[in-house]
């Protein structure tokens, strides 16, 4: 009688193939895995960035005066810190001006952010002094403060929470 099963050259022929494609399999899971986290990390980055152009907006509507140059600062946001940065150009276009909102998970990725951000805001240009930007404090949201003036004041809010006060909106 013929015994049934496979024999020793055919076992080890399927342990190969398992062999062989096994670590293939997990390496496309891990690169899957690092994929998630890095467009995770590319999205948060870009919510960063909104907001910090909303805060930038909403100095605008209270302020009608809007920062030239660089500023930075940092935020944290889903219990992570994050890094930005924001430079403010004239265009061509009168009270129009250039926003770029660069941000990153630390201050060293400055030249390679997550996320980059252009966006346009209309108002009024004011220069510091000396030709540099002032000192926000980090997330105050005063990378290029401009408003439109409903607070009756020259000076630009500290901060987004003072803007909501002068505004009449509570919480």
């Amino acid at each position: 009688m013929r015994a049934r099963g496979f024999t020793l050259v055919e076992v080890m022929v399927a342990l190969a193939i398992v062999a062989i494609t096994l670590p293939a399999l997990l390496m496309a899971l891990y690169q899957q895995v690092d994929d998630a986290a890095y467009l995770r990390d590319k999205t948060l980055a870009e919510m960063v960035a909104v907001n910090k152009l909303t805060e930038m907006r909403l100095v605008v509507a209270s302020t009608r005066n809007l920062k030239a140059g660089k500023d930075s600062g940092e935020k944290e946001f889903v219990d992570r810190d994050w890094y930005w940065w924001t430079e403010t150009t004239a265009t061509e276009a009168g009270k129009v001006f250039r926003v770029d909102i660069s941000v990153a998970l630390s201050e060293e990725r400055r030249e390679q952010p997550l996320f980059k951000l252009t966006a346009s805001l209309f108002g009024d240009l004011a220069v510091d002094p000396d030709g540099l930007p002032e000192e926000s404090g980090g997330d105050t949201g005063s990378g290029s403060d401009t408003g439109t003036g409903s607070t009756g004041s020259d000076t630009p809010p500290e901060s987004i929470e003072d803007l909501g006060e002068s505004l009449g909106i509570e919480g």
